[in-house]
């Protein structure tokens, strides 16, 4: 039976305690969420997967992060504009509210015109009728 033909691969990980990344490495990796990960190998395949994944997308889209960060932040920012609305609604509605209720609004008639502006009214009305049947 080859190699590839195994359902089960057994590989050791060596961690050297004296380099800061192994240390810190095995220090996560002793500290795992035992209900979320049954054990070191669904942690170590989990995160090989992760990070490997990561680096194929990265490779095919060099802008995926700079895109992702663009989206975080617009995300922030739609969501720090939504509390801002939210909080802020109430105290616009009480405000019109208050300025409804002190100044009601009431329909006012237009004016009407004066004597004087309504003989003037006529009399221009008359001369312009004049002059379009003059120029007849």
């Amino acid at each position: 039976m080859s190699k590839q033909e195994r359902e089960i691969v057994n590989t050791n990980i060596r961690f050297v305690l004296s380099k800061e990344e192994h240390r810190r490495a095995y220090e996560l990796l002793s500290r795992i969420d035992r209900r979320k990960y049954k054990s070191y190998t669904e942690a170590v395949v989990a995160a090989v997967n992760a990070f490997f994944g990561r680096q194929e997308q990265l490779a095919a889209n060099p802008y995926l992060e700079t895109r992702e960060k663009e989206d975080a932040f617009l995300q922030r920012l739609l969501d720090t504009v939504h509390t801002s609305v939210t909080t802020a609604i109430p105290t616009v509605m009480v405000g019109s509210l208050m300025n409804m209720v002190q100044t009601p609004s009431v329909a006012q008639a237009p004016a009407l015109p004066s004597e004087d502006e309504e003989e003037e009214a006529d009399e221009e009305s008359i001369s312009d009728a004049l002059s379009f049947v003059d120029s007849f």
